[in-house]
């Protein structure tokens, strides 16, 4: 039986590699490094099949370096310590770790004296954020480079070598009639689009000409499920799109990536809460109902559940989208956290303090408060603040309706003390 079409294919030289010209391009700084033979240990970071693994076998073909390739789902500190064990030659040898973010926190440490005293060169591989997923030790040690989803041009280029460089392949009589579906369904994935492109070949008998158009693309493939990966960074990459779309008012974009999350089978739960977060984040007192609108669709949703959840959901996304925005009680309470952390050794006034003993009133405990409710409109003008912060202004509202209705409030009580 032969290799997958993405195996044989694989190239045998870096001038074959295909794509990561930010990075591999003439005079770009890991092409210099590699060809310098001075390589750094690095992470390489991207998405599935943008050549990660490719490019660590051709950096050690072009170097001229041992290769030990282990993967993190399968090995652990002992195979580590093996191949760290065998390390010999002028050079270091190139230890390429595929997944390197599945390996735990002992794991990963197990790596940094032999990175640090030159007895490696690490190559990691991930598709997860390496500020995420691995420890800060490791990547003060590592350069990171970003691999970016293959784009149509590349796409293009790897199937047209398929047909023309495969040794199965280029023995058949297929035509590629259209891209689209190919470069759709594949969805940036390189070894993606060769498994479809192998499949559909396949799909034939051996000696029929194969005319490839959008409909046998569709066929073969049966459905392009979305990719994400509800533990990986693009369930944070898309939630982030959605929650900046409703913040931006834009009720058509936030639906999008809200369907994007459905149809991957996010949990309804998670979108919920998020909403929740947005209301009292981005439109706090601009519209106080939006909290609870948000905190009773979280409700409802728990109760529900998919599919009929999704139309709770939809409902709530186009409120908060097109209702008014403010963060000023997100920055009033990061401001207010900032001043509590340089001036914590301030006292309480003493007449905030309670005096629930004799001696506590002969000291001065509660001397001196003004009870509001004893005054006329329940307002009474005194200090609530230490002594030294009298006068500090930490809520600022915003310019809407609602909380420009709060700002005169606030100038009839305070505008001599705070200058609202």
């Amino acid at each position: 039986m032969s290799a997958p079409l993405a195996e044989r294919l694989r190239p045998k030289k870096l001038d074959e590699y295909i794509g990561q010209e930010h990075i591999l391009g003439k005079n770009k700084p890991l092409r210099t490094a590699i060809e310098a033979n001075l390589v750094p240990s690095m992470i390489l970071w991207g998405p599935p099949g943008t050549g990660k693994t490719t490019l660590a076998l051709l950096i050690a073909e072009a170097t001229k370096r041992q290769f030990h390739q282990l993967n993190a789902v399968s090995s652990g500190v002992k195979e580590l310590r093996e191949v760290i064990a065998r390390a010999s030659g002028l050079f270091p040898p190139i230890v390429f770790i595929d997944e390197i973010h599945r390996y735990n926190k002992s794991q990963q440490d197990s790596l940094l004296a032999a990175v640090e005293k030159g007895q490696i060169t690490l190559i990691g591989a991930t598709t997860e954020n390496p500020s995420f997923e691995l420890n800060s030790a490791v990547l003060s040690r590592c350069q990171v480079y970003i691999l970016e989803a293959f784009g149509e041009k590349e796409l293009k280029e790897l199937t047209d070598r398929a047909l023309r460089e495969d040794v199965i392949l280029k023995e058949k009589n297929i035509q590629i009639e259209s891209y689209d579906a190919l470069m759709r369904v594949s969805g940036g994935d390189g070894r993606k689009l060769l498994n479809l492109l192998e499949l559909i070949t396949f799909s034939f008998p051996p000696d029929a000409s194969i005319i490839i158009n959008d409909d046998l693309v569709e066929e073969v493939a049966q459905r392009n499920i979305a990719r994400y990966d509800k533990s990986g960074e693009q369930h944070y990459d898309i939630i982030s799109a959605f929650i900046k779309s409703i913040r931006g008012s834009d009720p058509n974009a936030a639906l999008y990536w809200m369907a994007r999350m459905i149809v991957a089978g996010e949990d309804p739960e998670f979108i919920a809460r998020r909403m929740l977060i947005l209301a009292s984040e981005d439109i706090g007192n601009a519209n106080p109902t939006a909290v609870i609108m948000a905190n009773n669709c979280m409700q409802a949703v728990k109760v529900i559940g998919y599919p009929e959840c999704r139309i709770i959901l939809s409902q709530t996304a186009i409120y908060l989208a097109t209702s008014p925005k403010s963060n000023a009680s997100y920055v009033a309470i990061e401001a207010a956290i900032a001043l509590a952390e340089k001036t914590s050794h301030l006292q309480v006034p003493l007449a905030l303090r309670n005096a629930p003993t004799k001696l506590m009133k002969q000291i001065g405990y509660g001397k001196n408060y003004q009870y509001s409710h004893n005054y006329e409109g329940n307002f009474a003008k005194q200090n609530f603040l230490p002594d030294e912060l009298k006068g500090t202004k930490i809520y600022e509202p915003s310019n809407n309706a609602r909380e420009n209705e709060i700002r005169k409030q606030l100038q009839s009580w305070w505008a001599e003390w705070y200058g609202y």
